[in-house]
């Protein structure tokens, strides 16, 4: 990816999260303290772990022994919980603090993802990622948890094409849906056609795939996130395989996700 394409994920990084400050930045402790569709999470749960990521990442990109130590740490000490225990620290103090924490994390972060030399690949706790790929996995990150946010506040943030950020993950991450479920990803490739919020139609894979996923961009996007159950998108799959693969869709980093029970159930 060219330098100006990493410039421009790295901008749309801190759009999306300037969206999501706006959503938090007037709310009180009440308002903080309120439950989000994640088990267990409330709105300062959601930033207190968007903080704490982005300080990782941003110490994966510029001190890659400090980030190797942290996470042997992690996985020696609390592999299946330092994810949650690090979002529960974070929701504990003053809201003001954990905001102006947010706010220096992510500011840093998009510098040193600006700084970082064509070619070098920064390590994280899947693969090791360059910097296009921690800016668009970031984003995808801040968008998911800022859905929660919104959802938590009964408010509706209407989609943009950053979407295209989010989407392009979610079909680079098919495979790794069926490896974490235990499963053996389809040989053949799927052919993906989604409509954008601006209308415009972004593709992916061969034109005569016998597997298709076809429908608006957010509900791809939903999909991939699991912020949504299959059942409320409008979402057409045709083939077997991409039936199976739109039941264990998975963007994020981790052992499986629960997902979304239906709205109507």
């Amino acid at each position: 990816m060219s330098r100006a394409a990493v410039q421009q994920v790295v901008d749309d990084l801190e759009t999306e999260s300037e969206q999501l400050d706006a959503l938090v930045s007037d709310l009180d402790d009440t308002g903080w303290a309120t439950p989000t569709p994640a088990e267990g999470w409330t709105i300062a749960h959601q930033v207190a772990h968007l903080a704490w990521t982005d300080e990782v990442a941003a110490l994966a990109a510029t001190d890659a022994e400090r980030f190797t130590a942290l996470l042997t740490e992690a996985l020696q000490n609390n592999p299946e919980t330092y994810v949650d225990d690090a979002a529960e620290a974070g929701a504990g103090v003053p809201a003001d603090e954990l905001l102006s924490r947010w706010r220096a994390a992510r500011a840093r972060l998009a510098a040193v993802l600006r700084a970082v030399p064509d070619g070098v690949r920064i390590p994280w706790f899947g693969p090791p990622m360059s910097a296009a790929s921690m800016a668009t996995a970031r984003l995808m990150e801040t968008w998911a948890h800022g859905l929660d946010v919104a959802d938590a506040l009964g408010i509706t943030v209407l989609p943009t094409d950053r979407l295209r950020h989010i989407a392009h993950i979610g079909v680079r991450t098919r495979d790794f849906a069926y490896i974490v479920n235990g499963k053996t990803p389809p040989a053949e490739q799927f052919r993906v056609e989604l409509t954008a919020p601006s209308g415009e139609v972004w593709t992916w894979g061969p034109d005569d795939a016998t597997n298709i996923v076809r429908g608006p961009a957010l509900d791809f996007c939903l999909l991939v996130t699991q912020r949504r159950a299959r059942a409320d998108l409008s979402l057409e799959l045709i083939g077997d395989d991409a039936l199976e693969w739109s039941s264990i869709a998975q963007c994020f980093a981790g052992p499986p996700g629960s997902g979304r029970e239906p709205r109507g159930a």
